[in-house]
């Protein structure tokens, strides 16, 4: 057999390559220290400053300390342990405001749960503070079963335990409630 300078090459890898499978030692104790645990989150995120766009327009802005991923789970959803703060802006770039003391955002229903010190500022001064509040974003619609508190444009005050509105709080209803109500009078034709 005449060796080649490709025969010395490939003889030079396959030595490489055999060395270097045999070197490889499976400590499985080793392997399990560096997965996840089962209720650890895929990402945790700090310091977080989100701008959303539609066609380069600002549409929304999120900030919060801290967010927690669980995205990789049956039931996926993000956590904000830490609070957060969103900004929403309208075509007219009007500002809404949402603040919280604690948030989670369910991925498969689109739904977001604010719990802690819940404060809403919209952009025709509707004001709305509750221990907790429900935002169904795929019907644009807000509720909650706790105390509220709401302050409308016209001076109107509602203090009650639940409530359900669309999200924009024209449409809103109130289940047990006290306050001050303004109620406008159509003028007879």
């Amino acid at each position: 057999m005449k060796l080649t300078y490709s025969n010395i090459i490939s003889g030079i890898v396959t030595l490489i390559g055999v060395t270097m499978l045999f070197s490889c030692e499976g400590n499985l104790q080793e392997v399990r220290a560096f997965s996840l645990e089962e209720d650890a989150p895929q990402a945790i995120a700090e310091g977080i400053n989100l701008k959303y766009t539609d066609s380069g327009r600002l549409v929304a802005t999120l900030s919060s300390p801290k967010m927690l991923d669980y995205t990789n789970k049956s039931f996926p959803y993000r956590e904000f342990p830490d609070g957060l703060m969103v900004e929403f802006f309208d075509e007219e770039n009007r500002k809404n405001t949402v603040e919280a003391d604690y948030g989670i955002v369910y991925e498969q229903t689109n739904l977001i749960d604010l719990q802690g010190n819940v404060k809403i500022l919209t952009a025709d001064s509707t004001k709305l503070e509750a221990s907790q509040l429900f935002w169904d974003q795929d019907r644009s619609w807000v509720f909650t079963d706790k105390r509220n508190i709401i302050r409308f444009p016209n001076g109107a005050l509602n203090e009650g335990l639940g409530f359900d509105s669309n999200q924009d709080f024209s449409n809103f209803r109130s289940r047990t409630n006290t306050g001050v109500q303004i109620i406008e009078e159509e003028a007879d034709e």
